[in-house]
């Protein structure tokens, strides 16, 4: 099948109480280890591509492999992302460049400009065919170009967000409800210690999410910064030369809750880099003599493979759903 926007996915999702899962592509080993993992277990997928991964690897590259990924697996819905637009002209190139989906990001403006950016972008996606995620409240951390402080980040404010959607027509919204971007997600203050001595950070604001759920019925909500930071993947990057102390994520089984609920749409991001990247520094540590990339990164796509089959089944519950 060709590239689908989200609105089937999504209403599948929230109906069936679980999520789809989006990731962020940079490289053919990316791409490849996540659609062969949707396509062993017919799971329906989200690409998502930041404004940094096309400046890494340029939008026609980037559009072609996730092309070349559809054809590769023909009976599973695959949709092709914008992940934190962060102007109408950028969200205007993915929608004229193929994208079926695209996030325009104006939740550090003003709640009125933020309406009017998304509306703008709302009305030439339409028009298009092309659906709109938008975002409301502000996720601390550091990813690819979203950069955001502790201090600056604010939640979702449960009253704003059905005039939000009403004025803007977006057709799902991120909020913010406690996730964070990037592996360094919380600080050690402001996480407690179990009995093993790992940081378990502060639970999600699911009173925040339920209110959302009551304001907007049956429509798709969507989560950022849900990586879980699984510490085995921390310990291997320490252990072959890295230095992570302290990265910590979303527990998995709050995730699954979200997606029980009316998340339809959760971002992993940094688990999946965090797999290809320890995976690459033990097999080099490992094969000093080598120097095919092909050798390191066939490893590096299988550890990608893996977390993403984990994510499916166990996390987002969406295996068997395509």
């Amino acid at each position: 099948m060709p590239l689908v926007t989200t609105t089937e996915m999504f209403k599948k999702a929230y109906d069936g109480g679980y999520a789809i899962g989006a990731f962020n592509v940079n490289n053919m080993e990316i791409v490849q280890g996540i659609t062969e993992a949707a396509g062993e277990l017919k799971s329906p997928v989200i690409l998502q591509v930041s404004k940094g991964a096309r400046a890494y690897a340029n939008h026609t590259y980037l559009v072609k492999l996730v092309e070349a990924a559809v054809i590769e697996n023909p009976d599973i819905p695959i949709a092709l992302h914008l992940d934190h637009g962060d102007s109408f002209e950028l969200c205007k190139s993915c929608i004229d460049g193929g994208f079926t989906s695209v996030m325009i990001d104006a939740s550090s403006k003003s709640f009125e400009d933020n309406i009017a950016l998304t509306k703008q972008v709302v009305e030439y996606a339409h028009a298009h065919g092309v659906v709109v995620e938008a975002e409301l409240g502000k996720l601390a951390g550091i990813e690819d170009d979203v950069n955001v402080s502790a201090e600056d980040s604010s939640y979702t404010q449960p009253e704003e967000v059905e005039e939000f959607v009403d004025r803007t027509g977006c057709d799902s919204l991120a909020i913010a409800i406690g996730t964070s971007h990037g592996a360094y997600k919380f600080t050690p203050d402001q996480c407690t210690r179990n009995a093993d001595g790992i940081l378990v950070p502060p639970p999600l604001r699911f009173d925040v999410l339920e209110e959302c759920m009551k304001r907007l019925p049956e429509f798709p909500i969507v989560l950022h910064g849900s990586s879980s930071v699984p510490q085995e993947f921390v310990k291997m990057v320490n252990q072959y030369g890295g230095n992570m102390p302290d990265a910590v994520g979303i527990p998995e089984e709050q995730l699954r809750k979200a997606a029980e609920l009316a998340v339809c749409k959760i971002n992993i991001d940094s688990d999946i880099r965090l797999a290809m990247t320890g995976n690459i520094r033990k097999y080099m540590a490992e094969h000093p003599d080598h120097f095919d990339p092909r050798q390191y990164l066939k490893p590096a796509r299988q550890a990608v493979k893996d977390m993403v089959t984990h994510k499916l089944i166990n996390v987002l519950g969406c295996n068997g759903k395509a």
